[in-house]
């Protein structure tokens, strides 16, 4: 009797997979490192007063002390990199990361795709609490109110989307979605009435954070934002491989150890922080958490511990590219960044909801 040997093809299956993941991942993290360096130099050089390249980099390399590179040539061009350029640029990497990271942690508790905290509402109603610091004049905190404020209000926002949204142990992309749509509504309204109550410069704040934009981004603004966005990413990063787990289910992720309750709990802290973290100081900023991590796990598959740090690249990337080009499209204007990336969310949020309807089979 003869025995027919395995067939290498198939019996290899299983042990590539994993390879031409880590390969793809590998992939993946060089070029958005690289486009991240290369647009950051671009969008610092670019404007309405031109600092080439090379002359970008020598001003960074002389800053810390090496002396190599041109500095810039224009006179006010070093003074322009260092006070306008360089602080919106690092804001935009920031508040990127931030909402993208958002986005991952989001889908993934709630184990549903569409969860994003610019579509459930959690950036609007961290916006609605810090626009009631701007109207009320409220400032027990010092520089630190406006953000404590925007984490207060996203907490509650996502705490108010998680109970409401969930029921039998899951989440329905129709409850999901509708709950959102309300949760806008009431933080609209909230938005229109303290317009209403608010002097012009509070009216000129508030329209400012629902549009979003990076205009004016300083570096104290920076020094708020970051820490917050690093406590942030960290608590995303140790929490990834227990959302792997919890993408089995409540059971199986029980079964091995996770205290399930705990780590949602614990996500939506993080969440309502890097939604908070964003907004503060740049408005609302929508469907980048959406679409950065959605293009991201089509790349590298669905496992968290890449998903997460790839998506706060991704996010960076993404908002310094609209930045540029909200600075950049229209001569001597500076176009509202939230519309920019509505522009492209919208459609890709559409596209997911058609596909999310058809592998349900239908929500009727």
């Amino acid at each position: 009797m003869t025995v027919a040997p395995p067939a290498p093809a198939v019996a290899g299956l299983p042990a590539a997979r994993p390879v031409r993941h880590r390969r793809r991942a590998a992939l993946t993290f060089a070029v958005l490192g690289t486009a991240l360096l290369v647009l950051a130099v671009l969008a610092a050089g670019i404007g309405q007063l031109s600092v080439p390249p090379a002359e970008v980099v020598g001003s960074v390399l002389h800053r810390i002390g090496l002396d190599v590179g041109p500095l810039p040539s224009h006179p006010n061009g070093d003074a322009a990199l260092w006070s306008i350029r360089f602080p919106r640029v690092a804001m935009a990497v920031l508040v990127g990361a931030a909402l993208a990271t958002a986005g991952a942690v989001m889908q993934g508790v709630f184990g549903n795709p569409l969860a994003e905290p610019g579509v459930v509402g959690v950036s609007s109603g961290a916006a609605l609490a810090a626009s009631a610091t701007i109207v009320f004049g409220i400032t027990v905190l010092g520089p630190w109110t406006l953000a404590a404020a925007a984490f207060v209000g996203g907490l509650v926002a996502t705490l108010l989307v998680y109970v409401l949204a969930r029921a039998d142990g899951r989440t329905e992309v129709v409850t999901l979605v509708l709950t959102g749509v309300a949760l806008n509504a009431f933080t609209g309204a909230g938005l229109g009435f303290l317009t209403f109550l608010g002097d012009t410069q509070a009216r000129e704040q508030i329209v400012f954070w629902q549009l979003g934009s990076l205009n004016g981004s300083r570096w104290q603004y920076v020094g708020v934002v970051a820490p917050l966005v690093a406590v942030g990413l960290a608590g995303a990063f140790l929490v990834a491989r227990r959302l792997d787990l919890l993408a089995l289910g409540d059971r199986a992720a029980r079964h091995v150890g996770v205290d399930v309750e705990r780590l949602r709990l614990v996500c939506i802290v993080l969440v309502a922080l890097l939604a908070a973290a964003a907004v503060a100081f740049c408005g609302i900023i929508a469907f980048v958490g959406l679409v950065v991590p959605h293009l991201v796990r089509m790349v590298c598959g669905p496992g968290h511990r890449v998903l997460v740090p790839a998506s706060a690249l991704g996010g960076a990337v993404l908002l310094l590219a609209a930045d540029l080009v909200a600075r950049n499209a229209v001569a001597y204007a500076d176009l509202p960044i939230g519309m920019l990336t509505a522009l492209v969310g919208s459609p890709v949020f559409f596209w997911l909801l058609r596909r999310s309807r058809r592998t349900a089979g239908g929500w009727a």
